[in-house]
């Protein structure tokens, strides 16, 4: 079995698109490509138990691009915003129970679709083609079942957000982002330094 960094985080979460490319870009550069980045379901619309407010997102992805990313969002459209993310995280899953690195891929594409070809991943027409361009089929009831179980067994790990890493015995909240509330609302940062102890600890344990 492959080494395995776990992360609990939504596909609608701004900060978890950001976060998962600079830990896969991490561990490109120490030539670990024997650790799976296992992308589990933090369903914020249970959560909050109100889907994502699209202004919001919108917000944070001009933060994001102002301050940490300005690469990133290159095709975002709030016009075409999710109304929910459960079919997508249930088809992450079903990448997921094919093969783990199936599911790291999975994972990336569907924040792709959203963030930066601005596809509505809630759209059947979209998830359909992201399974083919997967080679999966479209998820089922047990895949929708997954779904839930990762929301339970986060709760269950004390999951504080969207997203929450764990690797190596260590768990760390947005380890790549320093984020402070301020009157304008948020001044979002790259932490390299906090991203970098929480990955150099996890990378040397994990063999």
């Amino acid at each position: 079995m492959s080494p395995t960094i776990e992360v609990f985080a939504d596909i609608w979460c701004t900060f978890a698109h950001v976060g998962l490319r600079s830990v896969a870009e991490h561990r490109r550069r120490l030539g670990r490509d024997d650790v799976v980045i296992h992308v589990r379901a933090w369903p914020l619309e249970l959560v909050n138990q109100a889907p994502m407010d699209v202004a919001k997102a919108a917000e944070h992805v001009v933060e994001l691009r102002e301050h940490v990313a300005p690469h990133a969002f290159a095709g975002f459209d709030p016009a075409h915003f999710p109304s929910t993310t459960l079919p997508a995280l249930a088809l992450v899953a079903r990448a997921q129970r094919t093969d783990p690195l199936l599911g790291e891929r999975a994972s990336f594409e569907v924040r792709d679709a959203l963030f930066e070809r601005g596809q509505n991943i809630a759209d059947l027409a979209v998830l359909q083609a992201l399974a083919e361009q997967l080679g999966i089929p479209m998820p089922d009831e047990t895949d929708h079942a997954a779904v839930l179980a990762d929301w339970e067994a986060g709760k269950a790990r004390g999951v504080i957000g969207s997203p929450h890493f764990f690797a190596a015995g260590r768990d760390e909240f947005c380890p790549s982002l320093h984020i402070t509330r301020a009157d304008h609302g948020l001044t979002i940062h790259r932490n390299a330094e906090r991203l970098g102890d929480f990955l150099g600890t996890a990378f040397a344990e994990l063999r």
